[in-house]
């Protein structure tokens, strides 16, 4: 792959894991004619995928959903997260629900893709953004996480070593913004300014490497009450283009 320059840039190494393995074949074999990829495949067992990564590293993985147990599947992206904290997770989906879908990205997945509902070239804009530190869901989906998150009476965020990120009044922003409330209702209920939310939320973006609010509201799904031997997810920087959008402030 070359970028506008004509420089030479490094490929994305994708490993492609899946318990069905014609399925898995006819996929790798579709990503190997995309220029900028390069493709291995594995059976979806844990002790497979890591063996597989041993043997070439990689920077994406694709995993194909077992219907048939959900706990194993979440089982293995968390140890697959933990393993190599670095990776870029993108679960495979013929079908999904809630508790999937939120149980996902609490282990570590940073692209849900439904291979049933969306085109080939959109998994492929899935790998590219992933590789970028960003996330990939769809409306519903980012509704799932969204739910998730203000079904719960308080957000703390906090870092690999278990430390709070934010001040507490900045938590308090956090929260209030998480059950979808604007800023003026914010500086309502908190008793200060609109602007000095203004001025909070920026300040909140900048630390958590985050651009906007629905950023904000899966950054703190995925790193809320965290093990304190979590490994640090990267920033998001933005989403994909199949996601909510709104604007920063």
């Amino acid at each position: 792959m070359k970028d506008p320059s004509g420089a030479s840039r490094d490929r994305i190494r994708v490993l492609v894991a899946d318990s069905n393995q014609t399925q898995s074949q006819l996929l790798s074999r579709a990503l190997r004619r995309q220029p900028g990829l390069k493709v291995t495949c594995c059976r979806s067992e844990l002790s497979d995928c890591l063996q597989a990564l041993r043997s070439a590293p990689a920077d994406i993985v694709l995993l194909g959903d077992s219907p048939a147990d959900h706990d194993l599947l979440i089982e293995t992206l968390r140890d697959l997260h933990v393993n190599h904290p670095r990776l870029g997770l993108i679960l495979l989906l013929d079908n999904y629900d809630r508790n999937l879908v939120v149980n996902a990205m609490r282990s570590g997945v940073r692209g849900l893709f439904c291979r049933v509902s969306q085109p080939f070239r959109a998994l492929c804009r899935c790998i590219a953004v992933v590789h970028q530190g960003q996330y990939w869901a769809n409306t519903e989906q980012m509704g799932y996480i969204i739910d998730a998150l203000t079904s719960s009476p308080s957000t703390r965020i906090i870092n690999a070593k278990g430390d709070g990120l934010l001040s507490p009044r900045e938590e308090q922003v956090v929260n209030l913004v998480a059950e979808g409330i604007g800023n003026r209702e914010v500086a309502h209920q908190l008793g200060i300014k609109e602007n000095t939310v203004k001025k909070s939320l920026l300040r909140i973006y900048d630390k958590l490497g985050v651009s906007n609010r629905v950023e904000l509201v899966l950054y703190a799904l995925t790193h809320r009450g965290a093990e304190a031997s979590a490994p640090k997810r990267p920033p998001l920087s933005s989403l994909a283009e199949d996601c909510a959008r709104v604007d920063p402030a």
